[in-house]
């Protein structure tokens, strides 16, 4: 279904910030709309992706028939003219190799919980026909329950004559290839697997690599030797194990059927492991067919038939999601569905289209103007009356059609729009009447601004770089709030109430008022008869759209608010207009309002202690962030400063991007002490790995 752009997309979710990148992949985090359920989106050019676009429709249709516990769920397939989505279950606690770092090592006992977790997703997938052919800490992700997902199925190989037909390709990766794979010969792909399997359980043992050099010709002589070190903590029954699984002739190692019931895989357990699906293909859950043939309306029996076909679109991945609230206990119920809209004409959910996402390789490099509107909540006081418009007034100061639904449908959304006379949406220009005033507070619109520097990876219209983004380390970079440079004066919007107003209309020949009238009238120009409605006054700020918070009870009052009383008939046609506005104002609230958690920070986060925070000796926060700018261009890291948090990324001798990372200096809430927590977004694991801890040491945190 080719679509242009990633409108089919944002039909079905919202989109987020990245979390992961490949050579030609970038993860960002998803939420799926009916559900709420969180999800990875995988985005892939297929431009960039040029002979491996063949590799890519192999991975989806090995997912598309894998439905394991312990391997990553794929949801939904999207594919553009231009680029192909794959939406799949979302592993919060990252890679595996990240925890090997934290820990430096596993103990015995944990480790042992991994490895059959593992085994019995290899034996699931050999089941299937599939040789994974690249498994390594890094396609390993651990789920909100501490389990084990494998994903990446890019590699793999499905043989038409089974798994004991030869194949030829050698791929994977250099340190995980099996002796084999690395001399050109001819091999069985389950067995080449085990081998794989046996470099990633030396790695949770021993916290590095068994075969491990920089330079690949001597790391291909020690894989072929198969000669490795046997750390003094390495118990003889993972001795001996480790010595069964790298065996240089295929045919001496133990195989998957037997590391099922392997000694050292049973000990402390009663039971082998299981390696059949909990979840198999074709099953369908009565709970989920029933809460979705209510909400498409539609037949049970029609319902099922439409899940079974498994066409990984929507209804299969609402199908999955709500299967796996119910398996985490959640209630099994769908959101209501937003009213559709056309994203290409709507003036609200234009700039939201436009600034979601943004695919470019270098996100940070390719920065533009800040867009001129700036959509968000706005506070009316509870006692603020309404100026009603006569229809004498109406005539005299008309307002174009566009200006009256927009006002409409931002009032509906709880919106407040003051526009300029440079904004051009409305025909003439109002002026405030003096009466009783409420204040804006241009401080509280202002970080929406920087909210979109904050977290510019979530929207597609980028920012002005912030404060502090550099890759010198000359002068101190600590991020410092923008309140502490004064509060800026406030702007005094007026409301005048209705006796004011008839006092002001009755009183307007001998008044001085009655010339600033006759201007607003003048410069109204003239149009066609609108009904009379009520409206806040307006005053114009002068070059920019600024908005207003509003409390949150009145976000839910009905549109007549809008319309006069006396007028019903005009305010059922109001109704009826955008009365289906009002159904899904919740969900288009949420998707304008500014998150308090984007705002730029005053201070460091404070989060708890996860495996990814290396912890410190120090509680200055500053100081610490000050100690990691002044080493990293030492150690030829460029590197972009957004707030306490670091961009980094390494280039070869061509200028091509290695390594892209994140440091970013935390507060630990137990203990309170500064932490640095660390992500790996693209490039070799073990290369990372050795950067950083060679960062943090030299810098001495």
């Amino acid at each position: 279904m080719p679509v242009d752009n990633a409108a089919e997309l944002l039909k079905y979710y919202e989109v987020y910030e990245t979390i992961g990148s490949g050579g030609f992949a970038k993860v960002k985090l998803g939420r799926h709309i009916l559900t709420g359920e969180k999800v990875a989106i995988k985005i892939m050019d297929k431009k960039d992706l040029g002979n491996d676009l063949p590799r890519v429709k192999i991975e989806i249709e090995a997912m598309k028939n894998l439905s394991h516990q312990h391997v990553c769920r794929l949801y939904h397939v999207i594919e553009t003219s231009t680029k192909i989505f794959m939406v799949l279950e979302h592993c919060p606690g990252g890679e595996l190799f990240d925890y090997i770092i934290a820990k430096a090592r596993l103990s015995e006992e944990e480790t042992r919980v991994f490895f059959r977790q593992i085994v019995s997703a290899l034996a699931y997938v050999h089941s299937q026909g599939y040789a994974h052919r690249d498994l390594k800490p890094e396609n390993l992700l651990i789920d909100e329950n501490h389990n084990l997902k494998l994903i990446d199925f890019g590699l793999c190989a499905k043989p038409k004559g089974g798994l004991g037909y030869e194949l030829k390709t050698c791929c994977g990766s250099p340190a995980y290839a099996a002796p084999e794979l690395i001399q050109g010969r001819a091999y069985i792909g389950s067995e080449a697997d085990v081998w794989s399997m046996g470099v990633l359980l030396y790695a949770l043992l021993c916290g590095f690599l068994p075969f491990d050099d920089d330079n690949c010709m001597v790391l291909y002589r020690k894989i072929t030797r198969g000669h490795y070190d046997h750390p003094h903590w390495l118990s003889p029954g993972s001795i001996l194990l480790l010595n069964q699984m790298m065996q240089v002739e295929p045919k001496l190692r133990v195989t998957v059927r037997q590391l099922l019931d392997h000694p050292w895989v049973m000990e402390g357990y009663s039971s082998p492991v299981e390696w059949r699906s909990k979840q198999p293909l074709g099953h369908v859950d009565e709970d989920c067919i029933t809460e979705m043939a209510v909400h498409l309306k539609r037949s049970r029996k029609s319902t099922v038939q439409l899940v079974s076909q498994w066409k990984y679109d929507q209804t299969t991945a609402t199908y999955l999601l709500l299967l796996a609230k119910k398996q985490r206990g959640k209630p099994v119920r769908l959101r209501p569905e937003p009213p559709a809209q056309d994203l290409t004409c709507s003036p609200l959910q234009e700039p939201r289209y436009k600034t979601t996402l943004h695919f470019c390789e270098d996100e940070d490099e390719d920065e533009e103007a800040e867009p001129p509107v700036i959509l968000g909540p706005l506070e009316v006081p509870s006692g603020g009356p309404w100026v009603r418009r006569s229809p004498r007034t109406q005539e005299e100061n008309p307002v174009s059609l566009g200006a009256v639904c927009l006002s409409l449908v931002c009032f509906s959304l709880g919106l407040f729009v003051i526009v300029s006379s440079e904004a051009g949406l409305h025909a003439g220009r109002k002026r405030a009447e003096p009466a009783s005033a409420y204040a804006i507070d241009r401080e509280r619109i202002h970080p929406r601004k920087q909210a979109n520097v904050e977290n510019k990876e979530n929207v597609g219209g980028a920012t002005p770089e912030p404060r502090g983004g550099t890759r010198s380390p000359s002068p101190p970079r600590t991020p410092v709030s923008s309140r502490r440079n004064g509060r800026p004066p406030k702007t005094t919007l007026t409301t005048p109430n209705n006796n004011s107003q008839r006092h002001s209309h009755n009183d307007s020949s001998s008044n001085n008022n009655s010339g600033h009238v006759a201007d607003t009238r003048r410069a109204a120009g003239s149009s066609s008869e609108q009904p009379p409605e009520k409206q806040c006054v307006e005053q114009p700020v002068e070059g920019e759209l600024e908005v207003l918070p509003f409390s949150p009870d009145r976000r839910s009052r009905s549109l007549d608010i809008a319309t006069p009383q006396s007028d019903s008939a005009q305010k059922r046609k109001a109704g009826k207009v955008f009365g289906s506005l009002e159904r899904g104002l919740d969900k288009v609230i949420t998707m304008l309002t500014p998150s308090k958690k984007k705002a730029l920070r005053d201070g460091p986060r404070r989060i708890k202690a996860q495996y990814n925070v290396t912890l410190t000796s120090q509680t200055n926060a500053e100081q610490v962030l000050n100690q990691i700018l002044s080493i990293l261009p030492e150690k030829n890291v460029d590197f972009v400063q957004k707030g306490y948090t670091l961009k980094c990324r390494t280039r070869s001798d061509f200028g091509k991007v290695t390594l892209q990372f994140e440091l970013e200096v935390c507060v630990l809430c137990r203990p309170p002490v500064v932490g640095v927590r660390r992500q790996r977004l693209k490039g070799d694991a073990w290369v990372y790995k050795h950067l950083v801890e060679d960062i943090l040491s030299t810098s001495r945190v």
